[in-house]
């Protein structure tokens, strides 16, 4: 199978995951409480062995695939959305390897369970926030940046009066918008969220 073809199927797997994801992290503008009750019932899909294996399975090939395609078009990347596509595929598979080491690292060496709080302690607190931010920030963003530079290669015709390359540029605008609204929730509007006693460990407290 063509590198291409791997890289495409893993990540259709994987955006279906990040959709529902995301949509639990939208949800934190209802409160914490809204957001652990979504992420219950979401589990009840995605946590199990079966569908973690394939989603694991999928994170991995998608990252040797993407720094392998990477590698080669690099240098031939001209346009803006091409540039766009391998470098925030790049962040991506950095992204993913620090995000499911430090998931796993969670599960099975502290014992905790990776939900909203393992989530938000950094992202609560000073001076981890810092490196939280832009580090959560960035993967929204080059998620829908990857998404847009797709679509634009892929996308032929204009659709509801939008060219295919303005139909991009509206994918990565709700792109940005659903960043600020999310980490508007995840910090509980802005005011901060109590960390319980046993997540302080990951900032440090």
């Amino acid at each position: 199978m063509k590198i291409r073809k791997i890289h495409y199927l893993s990540g259709v797997i994987i955006t279906t995951f990040i959709g529902l994801h995301l949509f639990n992290h939208f949800c934190s503008i209802f409160g914490a409480d809204k957001h652990l009750e979504i992420m219950t019932c979401l589990r009840h899909f995605y946590r199990n062995l079966l569908v973690e294996t394939i989603l694991l399975l999928a994170v991995f090939l998608q990252i040797i695939s993407g720094l392998k395609l990477f590698r080669a078009n690099r240098k031939t990347a001209i346009s803006p959305f091409d540039k766009l596509h391998i470098w925030t595929g790049l962040y991506l598979a950095i992204f993913f390897i620090i995000h499911l080491s430090a998931v796993f690292g969670g599960r099975l060496i502290l014992s905790l369970d990776t939900n909203f709080y393992f989530g938000v302690a950094g992202l609560n607190s000073f001076p981890s926030n810092l490196f939280f931010i832009p580090y959560y920030g960035f993967a929204i963003v080059s998620f829908f940046g990857h998404l847009a530079a797709i679509h634009n290669k892929k996308m032929k015709s204009d659709l509801v009066n939008l060219t295919p390359k303005q139909q991009a540029k509206a994918i990565l605008i709700f792109g940005f918008v659903l960043t600020i609204i999310i980490f508007y929730g995840l910090t509980n509007q802005f005011k901060g969220v109590t960390i319980p006693k046993d997540y302080k460990v990951l900032i440090g407290k």
